[in-house]
This record gives structure tokens, C-alpha cells and sequence, in this order.
């Protein structure tokens, strides 16, 4: 099977063309700046800009399927403001959509994320709420995988959590009890969603999460231990923190903004996890501590 993976060469991609490689697939990894240095030597690279039509089309000439992986973070302020989710979430998913369409491509893998909502709250759960229409909409067959927060070598999970925090004491948002998530190593995901590229019995919606849910101060705790450091939570009012970001975040430099603070308002979890679909059992998957291999410190 011959898959063209955009953003390939990303924290999610890598591991995922990686993957597919040694599942005997033909894959090519696009991306803005690829690069093969941490790719399989069986994956091929093709350069392009999922905002610019022209520079991704003729990387999906040939190909079965068609995996978007293009996303920027929900945690922090792009470069261009928030409107940046839009011309990136939405405006790449209809030209990916519409280079799929042209070349006769069949089936298109979109990873999303949980809660996307196209009435959402913030910019980046809009415009992901947004993408998932026009893929439904599309005429290809189609997988959505909406994954919680993912985490691993190379992921921003854990340098965000040092970056919002101080060692020793800190201060959070409410204290970091008040949004929870249910993370998910990457070497859980992307068996997950090779499996979805690979079988057409897949079809629909998937939320996928990992094995326990934890709060931004359970998290927080976790990854100064790790570190060999305590830490100790200040909790700082909802209002002072909204107060804080609507000044500095439109500062230049400024990693955070009013638009990621409501996202400190919301759980990153759910209800439904759907990873039994594909064969994998809750108690099998990695918890945030043993990645952190805190589970051997004890």
C-alpha cells in the first residue's frame, strides 16, 4: 500500500512512517522542512505546505491513503496569532481534501483531537471541530482519530509543563486540579493508527485516550520527580491568570495567550475510549509515571 503521510516528519509522524515502513508499506513523509534523520531509510521525503495547494499536490499522486497528522499546539501561542489554527487546521485539511480528491486518492486518515467542536471555545478546537466537517464531507472513505494529549520522546508534554512551571513551588491555575487529561504514549497511538490506515473495516470516529486521568498538578509533580526535585502548588484564582494573559499575551514572545488559558479550563478526557476497537486492552497501555520510568525509582 502506498501512503503519503503529511506532517511525517513530525513527533507523531516519525513514529507513524516509521511504523509503516516495517509493516511493508510504501510511504512518503511530507512536510514542510522534512527530514530523514530519524526516519527509516525506507521512507521517502517530499517537501510542501499544506496552506499552499501547488506545493502539496503532486506528493499524492499514486497514493492509497492519506494521513493528516498537520497540526499546531493547543498549548501554545503560534506565531501569527490564533487565527494561525484556522489557515493551518482548516485551510490545510480542505487543500489535503481536494489534492486527495484530484488524484483519485481512496481513503483519508485525519487525526483530530478530543473535543474538537466547530462551535468550540477556543480557536484550536474550532478550527479541528471545522476540519473534521469538511473531511465527512468529502467524498472518501474516511477515519478520524481523535486523540487526548500525546506524549513521548520528542513531544511537548512534559517541556510544557516545565515551561508553565517553577521547581520547588509553583503557581497554577486553580490550583491544577481543575482541568484533567488522559494522556497517551505515542507508542500506543500509532499502532492505533496504523491499524486504522490499513484496514477499510475502521470507519467513522474514534476517541482515543490513554489509562488514567490526571490533573495539570498531579502532572506537574510527576515530571519534578522525575527530575529528582518536590514541588509544591500555589493555587492562583481563574481571573488573575485570564487578567495576566490578556495583557502579556500579545506581546511578542509571549508563549501563551488568552485563547490558551480557556484551554486550562477545559478536561482533555472522555467518557468513550475507543481503543478496545482495535484490539487494545486499557490495563496494556503505558501510564505517564512508568514513561517517566518512575515506577523503577520506587
Amino acid at each position: 500500500m502506498s501512503v503519503l503521510v503529511v506532517g511525517g516528519s513530525g513527533f507523531i509522524g516519525t513514529a507513524l512512517c516509521n511504523e509503516l515502513d516495517s509493516r511493508g508499506h510504501d510511504v512518503i513523509a511530507l512536510s514542510r522542512t522534512p527530514s530523514e534523520t530519524n526516519l527509516s531509510d525506507g521512507v521517502e521525503t517530499a517537501m510542501g505546505d499544506v496552506t499552499a495547494y501547488d506545493s502539496i499536490a503532486p506528493a499524492f499522486d499514486g497514493m492509497d491513503v492519506v494521513v493528516n497528522l498537520v497540526a499546531l499546539s493547543p498549548l501554545f501561542k503560534p506565531s501569527g496569532g490564533d487565527r494561525k489554527h484556522f489557515d493551518v487546521h482548516l485551510g490545510g485539511t480542505e487543500n489535503i481534501v481536494r489534492a486527495a480528491q484530484e488524484n483519485d486518492v481512496g481513503r483519508i486518515v485525519q487525526m483530530s483531537a478530543l473535543g474538537a467542536d466547530p462551535n468550540g471555545d477556543t480557536a484550536y478546537i474550532k478550527a479541528k471541530g471545522q476540519a473534521e466537517a469538511v473531511i465527512r464531507n468529502a467524498t472518501l472513505d474516511h477515519v478520524i482519530i481523535r486523540p487526548s494529549i500525546v506524549f513521548g520522546d520528542g513531544g511537548e508534554f512534559v517541556s510544557f509543563t516545565k515551561q508553565l512551571t517553577t521547581p520547588f513551588v509553583t503557581g497554577l491555575p486553580g490550583g491544577g486540579t481543575r482541568t484533567r487529561f488522559q494522556p497517551i504514549w505515542v507508542g500506543d497511538l500509532v499502532p492505533i493508527l496504523a491499524d486504522a490506515i490499513e484496514d477499510d473495516a475502521f470507519d467513522g470516529t474514534y476517541e482515543i485516550a490513554g489509562p488514567e486521568m490526571l490533573t495539570l498538578a498531579d502532572v506537574t509533580k510527576l515530571v519534578y520527580r522525575a527530575s529528582g526535585q518536590s514541588v509544591t502548588i500555589v493555587p492562583i484564582p481563574m481571573q488573575l491568570v485570564d487578567i495576566g494573559l490578556t495583557v502579556v499575551g500579545p506581546l511578542p514572545g509571549a508563549p501563551m495567550g488568552a485563547d490558551q488559558a480557556k484551554s486550562l479550563r477545559m478536561d482533555n478526557t472522555t467518557d468513550s475510549n475507543d481503543i478496545e476497537a482495535f484490539g487494545v486492552a486499557l490495563e496494556s497501555l503505558t501510564t505517564f509515571e512508568s514513561y517517566l520510568d518512575l515506577d523503577a525509582r520506587l
